[in-house]
């Protein structure tokens, strides 16, 4: 029988590039829910205009998640929300909830935070400024490193078993590496080996399977 939870509907509002648009997908996938898929024309600025802000989310950004009508935006409480609501990929007790909360907000802020404006600068812009490139490098670099210290240590972020961090953290690093221009493989191992325990959890998808529709041009 079929909770109210079950029959929550939702529509996700995304353009196929979005690492946080993916996070959202991959996050009601595997906790085996549906989703109608709203594509947005990003690339064609309708994010910008004030109709588009009015009528889906006055702070100009994707994802926006639509449960039951309600517009939801911001992808770190909705991967909370979404986790306490199936029971799933969310904390245990007050410590693992404090260490969730530490890690989403240090992905938003630093991880997904450079990644997101390296990889759009590199990928889908004409000639990006390679001294900004540079600086973006070097902090991704860092964060990357501090990632591999951790994931040395247990196989997913805060334990051993995968959670909404590791479901934030592997978003703008599971994109082709064409398009980031990071061979994880090669030169962050453990990032990689996590990256793939992600990809053997059942119902997982990869982010362009997930996200249909036109894609940005891409100059890489």
């Amino acid at each position: 029988m079929e909770t109210i939870a079950d029959m929550t509907s939702y529509r996700l509002h995304y353009f196929p590039e979005s690492g946080n648009s993916y996070k959202l997908a991959l996050m009601l996938t595997l906790c085996g829910r549906t989703f109608e898929p709203v594509w947005t024309d990003f690339g064609g600025g309708v994010t910008f205009t004030p109709e588009w802000r009015q009528a889906v989310n006055p702070m100009g950004e994707i994802p926006v998640l639509e449960q039951d009508g309600v517009r939801l935006t911001q992808t770190a409480p909705i991967l909370l929300q979404l986790a306490e609501r199936y029971g799933q990929f969310g904390a245990k007790d007050e410590q693992e909830r404090f260490e969730l909360l530490r890690w989403l907000f240090w992905d938003n802020q630093k991880l997904s935070g450079y990644m997101a404006t390296y990889r759009y600068r590199r990928a889908f812009t004409p000639s990006p400024d390679e001294k900004v490139q540079t600086f973006l490098r070097q902090r991704i670099d860092d964060f990357l490193s501090i990632l591999s210290g951790e994931l040395v240590q247990r196989q997913f972020v805060i334990g051993e078993r995968p959670t909404i961090a590791d479901i934030s953290m592997c978003g703008y690093l599971s994109f082709p590496v064409e398009e980031s221009g990071y061979d994880l493989a090669a030169r962050f191992p453990p990032v990689h080996a996590w990256l793939q325990r992600i990809a053997a959890l059942p119902g997982w998808r990869a982010p362009y399977d997930l996200l249909p529709g036109a894609r940005l041009k891409r100059y890489v």
